[in-house]
């Protein structure tokens, strides 16, 4: 198995690989949004009293932040442990970006044995795409499949993406794969670097919030995966170098953080995560895609989903 070489601070999860294998558009309508409590034998009394005026408050910021910020904003968060949740145009599509190479993963580490996921995938100059930062530096001796997941989680490496989908079956099989998890929405449609072509009203490669934190939920914290590889899935999501100035930027100090970010043209920008508190609470899941409208050279407002984190946030720690 290759071993690529990336920064110390890899070093966790690569070593948690080795021993698994030991062993963004919205169409252009109102804005809804949601905050929901539900009581639970361990719901805390402040997650708990989420109410109809914290719901119009939580509505009143986001809306506030998409007018600050130019852009179109969807967000889905809830806590695995109460079930409360926080919504805001939560079932409008947006363009995947980057964030569907999490459950490309997911997909890969239910279906593949440890030999297939050891196995050494070979690829050609042709192949490698403009953004590529570690299977541009492996060309002559290939990648294992294992290595390839870690380069398109910690890294978002494009050509690690395709790669990935090749193994899967392409678009469509990886879209049957979701089905059969359940998710009947998102689209798969495309490889990198089209697949975030992002145009408005394509709903080509798209999801919506809610149902990408269910995905998410689904294989980071769920029963889709062995235990093993469930904890190889969050170290990758953890140890993931793009999320910096998103939503590990919003979270209070202490809080552990597993996300994959995306982009797109129309400036979209999205991150998903898995939160988990201190003292052992239950982790919430999040899923923010944003975008800019109409022009497809627009840049992303990045603040934006840091933002839109706390006061995702604020309802679900009692803060509202």
């Amino acid at each position: 198995m290759l071993n690529p070489v990336y920064p110390t601070k890899r070093v966790l999860a690569l070593a948690l690989a080795a021993a698994l294998l030991a062993g963004c558009s919205s169409t252009a309508t109102s804005p809804t949004a949601s905050t929901t409590a539900k009581s639970s034998g361990t719901a805390s009394t402040a997650a708990g009293s989420a109410s109809p005026t914290a719901s119009a408050t939580t509505s009143a910021a986001f809306a506030a932040l998409e007018s600050r910020y130019h852009a179109n904003l969807g967000l889905y968060a809830i806590d695995t442990g109460t079930g409360s949740t926080v919504a805001y145009n939560a079932d409008k599509r947006f363009a995947f970006c980057s964030t569907f190479k999490t459950f490309a993963t997911g997909i890969l580490l239910q279906r593949d044995t440890n030999q297939q996921l050891s196995q050494v995938v070979k690829y050609t100059k042709a192949d490698i795409l403009s953004y590529a930062p570690i299977t541009s530096q492996h060309l002559a001796t290939g990648m294992t499949v294992s290595a390839l997941m870690a380069a398109a989680l910690d890294y978002s490496d494009n050509t690690a993406a395709n790669l990935l989908l090749r193994q899967i079956g392409g678009p469509s099989a990886f879209q049957a794969a979701l089905r059969a998890e359940g998710d009947a929405t998102s689209n798969v449609d495309r490889n990198e670097p089209t697949l975030n072509s992002n145009t408005p009203g394509d709903t080509r490669d798209t999801t919506t919030p809610r149902t990408a934190a269910a995905d998410l939920r689904t294989f980071a914290l769920g029963s889709a995966l062995t235990a093993t590889r469930r904890a190889q899935l969050v170290a990758w999501l953890q140890a993931n170098t793009t999320g910096g100035p998103y939503i590990r930027a919003a979270v209070p100090s202490g809080w552990k953080v597993g996300d994959k970010t995306g982009s797109g043209d129309y400036g979209a920008r999205n991150d998903i995560a898995v939160i988990w508190p201190p003292d052992n609470a239950a982790p919430i899941v999040i899923a923010i895609y944003t975008n800019r409208g109409d022009n497809a050279n627009a840049t992303s407002n990045d603040a934006l989903i840091s933002d839109a984190t706390k006061v995702a946030l604020r309802p679900l720690t009692g803060q509202a």
